[in-house]
């Protein structure tokens, strides 16, 4: 008789803990849409002259995949004097918003100063807020033509 009234009252508190479980539960699923995410950068050279062209490497690492995210760069340069191109050609305008169509992408940074140090900021963010920022610094050195002149005099 006991173990029937103890069988019986497993058997309901089973049954309500299967409950409150279904009761918990939505139908919707939980859709990760937003997945932070970091931007590599292959080693740049650290001193450039006036006109020298400098190629950085970059890639973006999310931490997930969303196929709506999409990743945009903005730049600054608050040293110096310098342009910045996408692989493409496109040269960029400080400040703007430019899409990114890639993970994988070059960017090339020439030099407008002589024996000036320069620094760029890059500024990617993606379409749910999230920002990443990589710097930059170069030191001015003199061109090659100027080192090789001054050592014959």
């Amino acid at each position: 008789m006991k173990r029937r009234i103890l069988d019986m009252m497993m058997a309901a508190c089973c049954m309500a803990v299967s409950f409150l479980g279904l009761a918990a539960c939505d139908n919707e699923l939980d859709i990760q849409q937003e997945y932070p995410f970091t931007v590599e950068s292959m080693p740049v050279a650290d001193e450039i002259a006036g006109d020298e062209t400098v190629e950085i490497r970059l890639e973006i690492k999310p931490s997930g995949n969303f196929t709506g995210t999409v990743y945009t760069l903005r730049y600054f340069q608050p040293d110096g004097k310098g342009s910045l191109k996408m692989e493409d050609g496109t040269v960029l305008k400080p400040n703007d918003r430019y899409l990114l169509n890639e993970w994988k992408f070059r960017l090339y940074y020439t030099s407008q100063s002589d024996k000036e140090a320069q620094t760029i900021d890059l500024y990617f963010e993606d379409n749910w807020g999230n920002l990443q920022q990589l710097t930059y610094d170069f030191n001015g050195k003199e061109a090659e033509e100027d080192n090789n002149n001054t050592e014959a005099a």
